[in-house]
Order: structure tokens, then C-alpha cells, then sequence
């Protein structure tokens, strides 16, 4: 959901055209993974200082097509818990040594 500052950019008929051109470009597959594309993501993130700026705003040099999963990947990191090597948890969520 975009954020309350975004909302009349993405609401806009220059995103519009810009997002619709920029999947055709990348013939609406996920840049990441091939899979079908979701959501139109700036690379450079939006905020209040940047949004009015078209050379960011709607440049496809900054813009990438990915699927559901890619975008949630990139916004909310993995799903996944990061441990040190040799280290895992167990389906209880114990941390243990891998092999046992």
C-alpha cells in the first residue's frame, strides 16, 4: 500500500503510462525471477523530497517489474532466519547444530 505522500503520484497519468510502458518493455515478467510481474518497484525508494522529481520518479533506469514474492523479498527481507554456519533451528524453534 502506498504510503500517504505517494498516493496522487501513483494515482497520476504520467505513472500510469510511464508503469504500463516500462512492463511492456520487460514484457511483464518478474526482472528477478521470470515469473509473471506484480507491482512496478523503484529502485531509488519514493519520499516527499524525490516523488516531484520525474528523472527519478518515473525514469526506467530506476524502475524493476517483480512478481509478489520478489517485491516482498526486497521490502521485508526473508522469510527465512539467518544463522551461523553449522547452526539451524529445529521445528520447535531451538536453536541446534546442523546433523542432529
Amino acid at each position: 500500500m502506498a504510503q500517504d505522500f505517494a498516493k496522487k503520484f501513483y494515482n497520476s497519468r504520467a505513472w500510469k503510462i510511464c508503469r504500463a510502458a516500462y512492463i511492456a518493455l520487460v514484457f511483464g515478467l518478474c526482472e528477478r525471477c521470470g515469473k509473471p510481474g506484480y507491482i512496478v518497484h523503484h529502485k531509488v525508494y519514493l519520499t516527499p523530497q524525490n516523488i516531484n522529481d520525474p528523472a527519478i520518479a518515473l525514469n526506467h533506469e530506476f524502475l524493476e517489474h517483480l512478481c509478489q514474492d520478489c517485491h516482498n523479498g526486497e521490502h521485508h527481507g526473508s522469510h527465512e532466519p539467518v544463522v551461523a554456519d553449522g547452526l539451524a533451528f529445529d521445528s520447535e524453534g531451538n536453536l541446534i547444530q546442523k546433523g542432529r
